[in-house]
């Protein structure tokens, strides 16, 4: 092939934002039964769940935020809550979905988020508030424990996350926790997709230029190996880069942002569709 960049994006990519905005701005769930898409993140600590929801309100307040708070010196999950957040239009009225951030996956059993306690969220059975305890699962006992969820409790689309930096030394204990999880979300019929991180720190031409990320054939190559990893179609991946580093709005970081997020918000719109009495 020759060079490190295809001469056209292997994944086109419009000039203008506004359609994609539009979109997501406008969205609501065709489903009487819920008011809200409920998007989960998952992933190994420090791939940038808390990070992608920043980017998100971000992108849709049209100003650096971070009301999902992150940090990525300790090397252990900062997420340590069951949290939905929810995207503000004005002031009383907010988008028609939301982002449920969760532990991260750690290599050790009894470290980072249990399996179960994913799987229960997915069923909706975790109610905001909940305290993840690492290794530990939640019982029906706990106080922040749902019995009874309604369609608008459980996940409408699950979002895996892992940083593209860091994809080829990802312990495979990981990625078979994350399979495992991806397994039991098919089980239930919810829609999956994921997001590689951190494109500016897993390829010079991305950070150079983020215009050619779908250009770059390292970035390309590692979308193929996190196919195979994880089993998820080609076309159910994205490449983002998050608002980490910058404090202004960037068109670019919007584009991919974006791109990501009408298929999240797509998907999980089928899924609700499916749901229908």
């Amino acid at each position: 092939m020759g060079g490190t960049l295809f001469k056209e994006p292997w994944r086109p990519q419009p000039e203008s934002n506004m359609n994609r905005l539009d979109f997501v701005k406008s969205y609501h769930p065709h489903n009487s039964e819920t008011n809200h898409l409920r998007i989960l993140l998952h992933g190994p600590v420090g791939a940038g769940k808390s990070s992608f929801i920043n980017s998100i309100d971000s992108v849709l307040q049209d100003r650096v935020t971070g009301r999902a708070l992150t940090d990525g010196s300790s090397g252990k999950s900062f997420t340590k809550i069951y949290k939905t957040f929810k995207f503000q239009k004005y002031p009383g009225c907010s988008h028609s979905f939301v982002c449920n951030d969760i532990m991260g996956i750690e290599k050790s059993a009894n470290s980072g988020v249990h399996l179960e306690d994913i799987k229960l969220a997915l069923r909706g059975h975790v109610r905001d508030g909940y305290k993840f305890t690492p290794g530990c699962p939640m019982k029906d006992s706990d106080p922040s424990y749902n019995a009874c969820p309604t369609l608008e409790d459980k996940v409408h689309v699950l979002v895996s996350v892992i940083p593209a930096s860091s994809l080829s030394i990802l312990p495979e204990e990981v990625l078979k926790k994350m399979r495992d999880v991806r397994q039991a979300a098919s089980e239930m019929g919810i829609p999956q997709l994921a997001i590689l991180t951190k494109v500016d720190e897993a390829c010079p031409d991305a950070q150079e230029n983020l215009k050619n990320v779908y250009k770059s054939k390292l970035l390309k190559q590692l979308v193929e190996q996190f196919r195979v990893s994880l089993g998820l179609p080609l076309n159910c991946i994205f490449l983002v880069m998050n608002y980490e580093k910058t404090t202004t709005i960037d068109k670019e970081i919007n584009k991919l942002i974006l791109q990501a997020l009408e298929q999240i918000i797509n998907y999980g719109e089928d899924f609700l569709n499916e749901q229908q009495p």
